[in-house]
């Protein structure tokens, strides 16, 4: 398993709306709305790919214990596991940091 230059950006740029495949960028759509997704279909998406990283790196690591997997894999998989999981608790850590924050401020 290779994780090349795209997949990375891919990865990256999945919480906030995708990354174009061919490089380019998208065209821009300003609208003056609201896009339609919110922060919470941000954090929702978020889960789910440190859900989906997760359970790569356990298929992984059961393959490899099986004798059917490459080590590489699995190393590969739980590095991105952990990356993925790192980030998740660091924007929760924020989350609940500005929420003591707002409940702080004085009305």
């Amino acid at each position: 398993m290779s994780i090349t230059l795209m997949d990375a950006a891919n990865a990256y740029g999945r919480p906030l709306g995708g990354i174009a495949p061919t490089g380019k960028s998208p065209a821009p759509t300003d609208t003056g709305a609201e896009p339609a997704g919110g922060f919470g279909d941000i954090v929702g998406a978020m889960i789910g790919s440190t859900a989906s990283a997760l359970g790569k790196a356990e298929t992984a690591s059961l393959r490899q214990i099986a004798g059917k997997g490459d080590l590489i894999d699995v190393v590969t998989a739980m590095g991105a596991a952990e990356t993925a999981l790192d980030t998740m608790v660091a924007v929760r850590d924020k989350v609940v940091s500005a929420y003591g924050e707002i409940m702080r401020m004085q009305i």
